[in-house]
């Protein structure tokens, strides 16, 4: 198995809808063993089942905006696993108001937290399990379209997203010299948890269906099987890199056809010949 005698860390895993979930699966069923990171107690009753389910006990509270979780987590890597050869991170957070209304309105309160916890977080994270860290370690974290593109309703997520993809490429040249890998991936759009806080959500899905390449959207399934990739020692030589999992949605540049509000098909290039 790919990932036999690997141990990781998933950080920001939701539930089993969750795009982690399809990564830590993928690890799993590659024979890696893995420790899981809950917010808080609400959802530390979702994380439980879901480490029990891939064979694991190791289950820690993390906020990345905690100092006190922060500062104890490479100690608790260190205690159950020694060192770690994998760093999922799934973690993002914009404030309600900073997603609904239009994103010139964005508060410096609202711009200060979405960038601390969606990205910040990544660099902050890597330096506190400097020690725990394998040489060879991979680091995974969670992109989306609306970084380098303007996608509707993404707001400051837009703009945190475009600054951790350009962490990525700074961070991938610092670890570099240590061995250490760092990459993303950038998914087409996925009912999950944090989906559930963009507007107009229903009409992004049906858009990206009828408009990619594959004329469907992706699962967790297929983004894990990705990410199990680029973590494991396949992708040895690659770094810095962003990796689109979205149905070739990305490489589109004129719409292939229309949807309306309930995500259904309106008008087919094809169809006005």
């Amino acid at each position: 198995m790919i990932m036999k005698g690997k141990k990781g860390l998933i950080v920001g895993l939701a539930n089993n809808k969750s795009i982690a979930y399809g990564i830590a699966k993928a690890c799993h069923e590659q024979g890696a063993e893995m420790a899981f990171t809950y917010l808080n107690d609400a959802l530390k009753k979702r994380v439980e089942p879901i480490a029990n389910e891939f064979g694991s006990d190791k289950v820690y509270e993390l906020d990345v905006s905690n100092e006190e979780h922060m500062a104890g987590i490479a100690e608790l890597i260190e205690k159950d696993f020694g060192k770690i050869d994998f760093l999922v991170h799934s973690v993002a957070f914009a404030p309600k108001e900073a997603l609904s209304e239009p994103f010139i309105k964005t508060t410096k309160s609202a711009f200060n937290i979405a960038l601390e916890i969606s990205v910040y977080s990544l660099i902050d994270l890597t330096n506190r399990l400097e020690s725990v860290l394998a040489d060879d370690a991979s680091i995974l974290t969670l992109s989306y379209l609306g970084g380098p593109k303007y996608v509707v309703n993404y707001n400051v997520m837009g703009v945190a997203k475009a600054a951790l993809e350009s962490t990525v490429r700074y961070m991938a040249v610092d670890l570099g010299k240590k061995g250490q890998r760092v990459n993303a991936i950038s998914a087409g759009p996925i009912k999950t948890l944090a989906a559930a806080g963009i507007g107009d959500f229903k009409q992004i899905l049906g858009w990206n269906e009828v408009n990619a390449p594959l004329k469907k959207n992706v699962t967790t399934t297929q983004v894990g099987n990705s990410a199990m990739y680029l973590l494991s020692d396949l992708a040895s030589g690659v770094t810095g890199e962003v990796h689109y999992v979205d149905s070739g949605y990305n490489i589109m540049g004129m719409a292939a056809a229309e949807v309306d509000e309930n995500g259904k098909t309106i008008l087919s290039w094809d169809a006005r010949k």
